[in-house]
């Protein structure tokens, strides 16, 4: 028996393995995808502080490699059911089962992709899902916004203060984020909002060179010249596999404030997977330290 399984090899639950296994106990990780999470698609990171330049891999290779020099064991098998009993958890995979005296659930969330085509191979290339992760690269660029909520409207607002324009697409006549940022976005001279509309291709054939938006009513079809292409119209959890154990909200996150636990002892939520204002590396990380040192201490709690 493990002290703690942490399900999901990305910034949050390696983070979450080094903290634990500093702290003396036995970790084991569970991985069905790839070890490092959404961010070893990510070309250049630039937000993390104290590494001034890196990409994605490089970081999560990084990662990887300190929880592995502390002495975690991965395995990659996608995680099926999670069992409470008690003081004993019960991990049933697609290859086993396993059992600890405590798991962190570090499962991430997905990028709710807008369907186009080639879009995952523009990565990296024009097309984004974080603006403050990678607006920077586009300063006196021309882009474009797809997305509704508030997400959509602070990344137009974001990017309006580094690029040359601004262009704010949205299926509907209304914005579903909050008034205030509306008008925020209203007052500024390189923000022009494209509404019942929506993004239907990609232009370029080596990186974005403009994004084919159409009418939802009339079908008129309208290319914009942007340099990138920023989409934010939500993301997925994936933690239906645990709504037998915690609490998920609404929109399938696990229900869990800052100190990372859930309403059932000794199952913790770290990073993206769990309610949170906040979704950045930093926070992942912070995520994964909170939960680790959460865990050792109901561990401890249980001799």
């Amino acid at each position: 028996m493990s002290d703690i399984i942490i399900i999901g090899a990305g910034t949050a639950g390696l983070s979450a393995a080094i903290y634990a296994l500093r702290a003396g106990k036995s970790v084991l990780i569970f991985e069905g995808l790839s070890v490092g999470g959404q961010i070893i698609n990510t070309p250049d990171v630039e937000n993390y502080p104290g590494i001034a330049h890196t990409s994605g891999f490089e970081f999560a290779n990084g990662l990887f490699e300190q929880a592995k020099s502390f002495g975690a064991e991965l395995k990659r098998e996608a995680v099926k059911e999670l069992i409470d009993e008690g003081a004993v958890k019960r991990v049933k995979t697609d290859k086993g089962e396993y059992e600890a005296k405590a798991v962190i659930l570090a499962t991430g969330a997905k990028n709710r992709p807008l369907g186009l085509e080639r879009e995952q191979e523009m990565v990296g290339r024009g097309v984004s899902y974080c603006a403050t992760c990678d607006g920077m690269f586009y300063r006196g660029k021309d882009v474009a916004v797809a997305g509704g909520g508030n997400t959509a409207l602070e990344d137009a607002q974001f990017l309006s203060g580094y690029c040359n324009h601004v262009y704010l697409i949205h299926r509907r006549d209304a914005f579903r984020g909050d008034q205030k940022n509306v008008s925020l976005l209203q007052a500024r001279d390189n923000v022009e909002f494209v509404l019942n509309a929506n993004v239907t291709a990609l232009e370029g054939e080596k990186r974005v060179e403009g994004v084919t938006v159409t009418d939802k009513f009339s079908g008129e079809t309208r290319t914009l010249a942007v340099s990138g292409l920023f989409i934010a119209v939500g993301q997925m959890p994936a933690n239906e596999a645990f709504a037998n154990v915690v609490k998920l909200d609404d929109k399938g996150y696990i229900v869990a404030d800052e100190s990372c636990t859930t309403g059932t002892p000794g199952i913790f939520a770290a990073g993206d997977c769990r309610t949170k204002e906040v979704r950045q590396l930093t926070t992942a990380a912070a995520d994964g330290a909170v939960a680790a040192l959460a865990a050792g201490k109901y561990i401890d709690s249980l001799a």
